[in-house]
């Protein structure tokens, strides 16, 4: 049984990091909301890129003139994941599910035949997937000294992806990252870059879809308007992990504090019932040796 001494040292240590998970919660909390807002303020323009770039797919189909960025190289041989996690802990389990995630794609590649090759964007991903596939991370990008996320962040990766695939490193693209719900919520996505997974053109009201001219041709604004989209998904996708790594920080900070305070009060009362038993047996010593007396 620890001494009293023991136990006064332990609630005094139990306390202080409490102070620290509590002080974590707040800075979590102020930093959240402003991820959240640049978070869902990226929405509206990604959605809005791929409307447009939807409406202009349409109007080149099958043409010769189509960037092979949107059509892809025809081949399903090789495949890069970009899989952005956080740079820190101290946030539950989001890495881990995100990393998860994207460990029970590579294992499904794998079992399939294909060609399996990874980019790192964030510390944590790359310490858990580096365990079973190392052989396989062929780069790693390290935002740790970048205190605010901007698109210049996101543009450089997506540079980097158009590079590799421009020397025919890889045939499809896919990033990984977690979409912020709520504070309890992020949801592991995975988004096809390349070949560009462009969604089906929203119908009108009417019925009718209406008929643009382009200038100049079609096929030259998605060569230009694809390697834009794929730097806008990897900037949305950096916003979303943010918001979601304060959320999930706030909560696991906030469930710490919580247990720090159910653990002071169990020391307290250990400590109280071993003060009291050891008070009580000084008693009776005394009152033995009056007695004896």
């Amino acid at each position: 049984m620890p001494s009293l001494k023991d136990l006064k040292n332990r609630i005094a240590s139990v306390k202080a990091t409490q102070k620290i998970t509590k002080a974590m919660k707040m800075v979590a909390a102020a930093k959240l909301r402003r991820a959240q807002e640049a978070a869902e303020a990226a929405r509206p323009y990604s959605q809005r890129m791929s409307i447009v770039l939807s409406n202009i797919a349409q109007a080149v189909g099958t043409d010769d003139s189509a960037p092979l960025l949107m059509t892809g190289t025809g081949r399903d041989k090789t495949h890069l994941l970009v899989v952005c996690t956080a740079e820190r802990g101290l946030c539950g389990g989001f890495n881990s599910q995100i990393a998860r995630f994207a460990r029970d794609h590579i294992r499904k590649l794998l079992a399939e035949g294909k060609t399996v090759k990874i980019i790192c964007v964030g510390k944590k991903g790359y310490d858990i997937l580096r365990r079973e596939f190392a052989s396989l991370i062929i780069d790693r990008v390290d935002l740790r000294e970048v205190k605010k996320i901007g698109f210049e962040n996101a543009d450089q990766i997506g540079k980097k992806i158009i590079g590799l695939f421009d020397k025919g490193e890889f045939d499809v693209c896919t990033l990984f990252y977690s979409e912020f719900k709520s504070v309890i919520s992020q949801v592991p996505t995975a988004l096809q870059l390349i070949p560009a997974a462009v969604p089906a053109a929203a119908s009108t009201d009417t019925g009718s879809a209406a008929i643009y001219e382009y200038e100049p041709d079609a096929g030259e604004i998605l060569s230009d308007l694809i390697p834009r989209n794929i730097s806008v998904q990897v900037f949305r996708a950096l916003l979303e992990n943010v918001a979601g790594e304060m959320g999930a920080k706030m909560s696991a900070m906030d469930n710490a504090t919580r247990n720090a305070g159910e653990m002071i009060n169990k020391l307290t009362l250990s400590y109280n019932r071993q003060r009291q038993a050891q008070i009580t047996k000084e008693l009776i010593e005394i009152i033995s040796g009056a007695e004896a007396l």
